[in-house]
């Protein structure tokens, strides 16, 4: 079977058809984890397979304790599994090492989570350079903090800067380093409307401008309007996924 095709899919198409099949940026099959708590084995998830096309804006909801927050630590390389196979694009990610999923974070993955993570001692545009000194061809920390509308603010601290600014903040040194998926782990948990709605506007430009992967854990239900594709969990399985024909604006976004 070739690497190229790890489930065996390619020349399964009637040979008198022509289809196009859009390129996956990752590739789930049959995802099992387990955490052992003392003497409890605990399953966070269940089984779990999907594929998210390259350049989709996928949304992630599901009661607290559903398996999100694993799938997207396993998705970003933070985590291991302990059964199944999990792709990015062509790479397996399933066996690889500690330093190999370090390198996988650091070439192909942006983080952007709940709480800001800025140091407190950097402005906003060395918070971003922190990414661009390691990455192999960032975007220069000036460039990324003005594609979230920061290019006034970047030279002030995050004390300085509101909740939603600090959050942009976030989000440039997350893409600065120019990702193929971006990862957002209720990236508006903690943000007004309005601030939130901000936010909601960054990750959707990235998303449209240079058809970043981006995939959102959410518990806010409007959010969903504005995916291409929503992908329910309980208790650590998909009970559903849904697809958007018609994709809400943020600024459409009910709070």
């Amino acid at each position: 079977m070739s690497s190229n095709d790890p489930f065996g899919t390619t020349g399964l198409a009637d040979a008198g058809s022509v289809t196009h099949t859009p390129r996956m940026a990752t590739s789930i099959r049959d995802l099992t984890k387990e955490y052992v708590l003392k003497s409890e084995t605990v399953r966070a998830l269940r089984g779990v397979s999907f594929d998210v096309p390259e350049g989709d804006y996928v949304a992630i909801m599901g009661p607290s304790g559903s398996g999100k927050s694993t799938l997207l630590n396993i998705l970003g390389g933070l985590d291991h599994v302990t059964d199944g196979q999990v792709w990015f694009r062509d790479l397996d990610l399933t066996d690889m090492s500690d330093r190999q999923l370090t390198r996988y974070r650091r070439d192909h993955v942006g983080f952007v989570f709940q709480y800001y993570n800025l140091v407190p001692s950097l402005t906003a545009r060395e918070n971003v350079q922190l990414v661009t000194d390691v990455a192999p061809d960032p975007m220069p920390a000036a460039e990324a903090l003005e594609l979230v509308g920061l290019s006034t603010r970047m030279d002030h601290f995050p004390s300085e800067l509101s909740g939603g600014e600090q959050q942009r903040g976030a989000i440039a040194r997350a893409i600065a380093k120019r990702p193929e998926i971006l990862l957002c782990d209720e990236p508006t948990g903690a943000l007004d409307s309005t601030t939130g709605v901000q936010v909601l506007e960054a990750l959707r430009d990235i998303n449209d401008r240079f058809g970043t992967t981006t995939v959102v854990i959410t518990h806010n239900a409007e959010i969903r309007r504005m995916a291409h594709r929503v992908i329910y969990f309980q208790d650590g399985k998909i009970s559903r996924i849904e697809e958007n024909d018609t994709l809400l604006a943020p600024s459409e976004i009910v709070w």
